[in-house]
């Protein structure tokens, strides 16, 4: 008998609704909110606002592409957090109340879980290997920077964090410095593209262990440009390209250089990538080179499902589904923290 999982995800500023049929997707709807770009940033009460518009058509659209009916389902699974408070509460209100309908359970998802979760997706009639257990994960997104351990479908064990801001949240700062359109990060890995790495250097924050920090590259990067634009201010339209690329290359460089110690201290050989930022072309890049260097089995998700979508939600909801892991009508949102 199959398993039928409605996945929610209303953490920032996408609402998606997906359909897993065991561990293969039927369906990943997504409804983009373009109100921010002209803030250059999302702005929380409009995005929670987007969700309540957005949230019963997304549904709607992913059970139907599915080509299911709603009674089929076995259980909802919802982003618990972290996240936008009034987001996440658009995203868990729904869920509760639909799973309560159809008399069905509840299943709470961390975020930052669901996107290693990704991973595991598959269409049906693909076949392409999977993470062996355990493996170590580097989780890039905008807001959150981690390495992690994952030891099964259920736990992991985060062995590296951000102290600050995360690599995603570098890609957009620096790009609004530069005038450049939100999110940043794509604008950024475009423009890179025809441009010189080594044109520029940043400073690179010395963080013992594992952990990243970025505040100090943040800055770095604002006082290089303001003391440029004073001698010529022309200078970013000068040297888009190669400012784009220097960035880029000093944020992946850090990323790259701490999970190359990971690796090299716990001796795993499987290796794995999720989050926003793990669609950038250059890490993707760097991180296949670091692969082959050290004889690594390396898991990259599809693009489709690196930024904050739905069917990573359903994922890890299955996985929680069966070990009959389910939330209460009281489970709260949780903007930051850590639950597994």
């Amino acid at each position: 008998m199959h398993t039928y999982i409605l996945g929610i995800e209303s953490s920032c500023d996408d609402t998606s609704a997906a359909v897993l049929q065991n561990n293969f997707l039927l369906s990943n709807e997504i409804a983009s909110q373009k109100v921010h770009e002209r803030f250059g940033g999302v702005v929380p009460e409009l995005a929670s606002r987007a969700h309540q518009q957005n949230i019963i058509p997304v549904v709607e659209a992913a059970i139907s592409h599915a080509n299911i009916d709603k009674k089929q389902l076995s259980a909802v699974a919802f982003t618990r957090g972290p996240g936008l408070p009034g987001s996440l509460m658009v995203g868990v209100s729904f869920a509760k109340a639909f799973a309560w309908a159809l008399g069905i359970p509840l299943i709470d998802v961390d975020h930052m879980h669901a996107h290693i979760m990704a991973n595991f997706l598959r269409v049906p009639g693909e076949t392409r290997s999977m993470p062996e257990f355990p493996f170590l994960c580097l989780i890039v997104s905008g807001g959150h920077t981690q390495i992690a351990i994952v030891r099964n479908p259920l736990e992991r064990e985060i062995i590296g964090n951000t102290i600050d801001d995360a690599a995603g949240e570098t890609f957009d700062k620096a790009a609004k410095i530069m005038s450049l359109p939100y999110p940043g990060g794509p604008v950024i890995d475009k423009l890179a593209q025809s441009g010189n790495p080594s044109a520029f250097r940043f400073a690179k924050p010395r963080i013992a262990d594992l952990n990243f920090s970025f505040s100090g590259l943040k800055t770095s990067i604002l006082y290089f440009l303001r003391d440029e634009l004073k001698k010529d201010e022309q200078f970013i339209e000068k040297n888009t390209a190669d400012l784009c690329a220097s960035i880029q290359k000093t944020i992946i460089d850090i990323l790259v250089d701490k999970t190359e110690k990971a690796v090299n201290g716990t001796g795993i050989r499987t290796l794995a990538l999720a989050g926003g930022v793990s669609a950038n072309s250059v890490l993707r890049a760097a991180m296949r080179q670091l692969a082959d260097k050290h004889k690594l089995d390396l898991h990259i998700p599809k693009l489709s499902y690196t930024t904050d979508n739905a069917a990573m939600i359903a994922m890890a909801g299955y996985f929680r589904y069966q070990k009959g892991l389910f939330a209460g009508l009281d489970a709260a949102p949780y903007a930051t923290g850590v639950k597994v």
